[in-house]
């Protein structure tokens, strides 16, 4: 389409146009200075936090925590930041091979086997390694990935526990050989970059292991089900995800997936009783 633009070239338009011109160039260097203050606030957090360890500074710091249901499922999460920043290109989650080697619920062989698996990817990849590795929980997170770092791996990173309250809120940083408790400033920009990555693996953490727990759950749940084979789960799971969504489905979308009439009759009243939730960690 060929339309004329005409641009006011004296006038009152003109000087409407004018302002609008110097709005816009006024909004985008606000925003370059938001940015640039935002930067130096999260770089300052890194620093405090550095600052409190007696460490000098650094840029990346990687968080790990677990979670599982009394030990069943367990999962690892690892998040990264960089210079106070969520690096979310380089979070990592980990199934735990808990049920091989220890007890889901053994939070230091928990520790050690995604601590090994972490740092042996890194030094294998001759990745960059971070400056300062922090361990939701306390003297038992933070010996044991100690323990692998510098007995197993040969590796001198830094490792904090992040203590929380009997509110389970940050509390404070466990660190160095005698296990000194460290209480940052509550009101200080390196308390609340604490807070924000404990916050954000136990998150990552949890949603994982929810994810992890409701797909294992559902897989259990329709082994006893006559009628039910391995190629009939695997469809049910990749369709339908949760057993709530397959007891809320008609038996029509079932049937769409090659299922009789009386199996997928079979199959609903099977998981009308769910059984006892555990508690999660």
């Amino acid at each position: 389409l060929e339309i004329p633009v005409r641009t006011p070239q004296r006038g009152e338009k003109r000087d409407l146009m004018a302002l609008a011109a110097k709005n816009s160039q006024i909004k985008l260097e606000d925003k370059f200075r938001l940015m640039e203050l935002d930067n130096r606030t999260t770089i300052g957090a890194m620093k405090e936090l550095m600052a409190a360890l007696n460490l000098p500074m650094g840029h990346v710091a990687e968080a790990f925590d677990h979670s599982h249901i009394q030990g069943a499922d367990p999962v690892s999460a690892m998040v990264q930041f960089v210079d106070g920043q969520p690096a979310k290109n380089n979070y990592r989650k980990y199934k735990l091979d808990a049920d091989k080697t220890h007890n889901g619920a053994d939070e230091a062989a928990n520790t050690r086997e995604v601590i090994r698996r972490r740092y042996t990817r890194l030094l294998k990849e001759r990745a960059p390694l971070p400056d300062l590795i922090l361990m939701d929980g306390g003297e038992i997170e933070m010996n044991a990935a100690k323990d692998v770092l510098e007995n197993e791996l040969n590796l001198d990173i830094p490792v904090a526990g992040m203590v929380k309250n009997n509110k389970h809120k940050t509390a404070a940083l466990l660190f160095g050989n005698a296990d000194q408790l460290i209480n940052l400033d509550p009101k200080s920009q390196g308390f609340y970059l604490l807070e924000r990555i404990q916050d954000e693996v136990h998150r990552f953490a949890i949603t994982f292991h929810r994810q992890l727990h409701a797909k294992n759950s559902l897989a259990s749940r329709l082994e006893g089900i006559k009628g039910v084979g391995p190629k009939t789960r695997l469809k049910l799971l990749r369709k339908f995800k949760t057993i709530n969504k397959i007891k809320e489905a008609p038996l029509e979308d079932i049937q769409e997936l090659g299922i009789s009439k009386k199996v997928a009759q079979a199959l609903k009243l099977s998981l009308t009783a769910e059984p006892t939730p555990a508690r999660r960690v």
